[in-house]
C-alpha cells in the first residue's frame, strides 16, 4: 500500500513538474523566495493595524513568530527523521525531470506549505468575519508551496502533509491566542 502511494505520490510530480517550461522558471524562482512575499506581508500587517491597533498586533505577530518557530521545528524533525529524497536529489528521476533548483537537504514535508498555511489558516480564523473575502489568503500558501514542485524540490504528497500540518497548527495556535487574548490581552484594553 505504501508502495503503491508512492509510486502515484512520483508520478504525479513528474507530470506536474513537467508542465513548467525554462520561460516560466524565473517567475518560480521568484515565487518560492519568502523575500519576495514581503509586499503582501505588509500589506496584511497593515490591514490587521487598521483593525486592532498597535499593542493588539504585537501580540498577535508574537503568536505568529511562535507559529513559524513551531511548524519549522517540527518540519525539520519530520525531514531528519524520514529522510526521502528530495526529487532533484532522486536517482531514479532526476535524470528527466525538471530540476531548476537544488537543495541537499530532506523532502519529507515541506517546510513551505507548512509554515505559509499554518500562518494564513491562523491569520484566516482571527480575521475571517472582520474582512470580506478573506478566504483568498489561501491562495498564498498554495502558489507558494506549487513553486516548490515546479522547481523540482518537493513531492505532492510533500505538500499536501505540509498543508495539513500547517492547518492543524494554525488552528491550534488561533484556539490558544484566543483563550490568552480573552484572558490577559482582551481587545479595547
Amino acid at each position: 500500500m505504501l508502495d503503491k502511494l508512492r509510486a502515484i505520490d512520483i508520478d504525479l510530480f513528474v507530470f506536474l513538474n513537467g508542465l513548467g517550461s525554462e520561460s516560466f522558471d524565473p517567475f518560480w524562482l521568484l515565487v518560492t523566495k519568502q523575500i519576495n512575499w514581503i509586499p503582501l506581508f505588509l500589506l496584511l500587517l497593515y490591514l490587521i493595524y487598521s483593525k486592532i491597533g498597535v499593542k493588539q498586533t504585537i501580540y498577535l505577530l508574537v503568536f505568529v513568530a511562535l507559529l513559524v518557530t513551531f511548524t519549522d521545528q517540527v518540519t525539520n524533525l519530520f525531514k531528519n527523521g524520514f529522510q526521502r529524497l528530495r526529487p532533484c536529489n532522486n536517482t531514479d528521476i532526476n535524470s528527466f525531470i525538471r530540476v531548476v533548483q537544488q537543495r541537499g537537504s530532506y523532502s519529507f514535508f515541506s517546510g513551505h506549505a507548512s509554515n505559509s498555511m499554518a500562518v494564513a489558516t491562523f491569520i484566516f480564523c482571527v480575521f475571517r468575519s472582520q474582512f470580506k473575502y478573506f478566504g483568498f489568503i489561501f491562495l498564498w500558501p498554495l502558489v507558494f508551496a506549487y513553486s516548490r514542485i515546479y522547481l523540482g524540490l518537493h513531492y505532492p504528497l510533500d505538500i499536501l502533509t505540509g498543508y495539513l500540518f500547517g492547518v492543524l497548527s494554525g488552528y491550534l495556535v488561533f484556539k490558544t491566542y484566543s483563550h490568552f487574548q480573552k484572558k490577559y490581552f482582551p481587545l479595547g484594553q
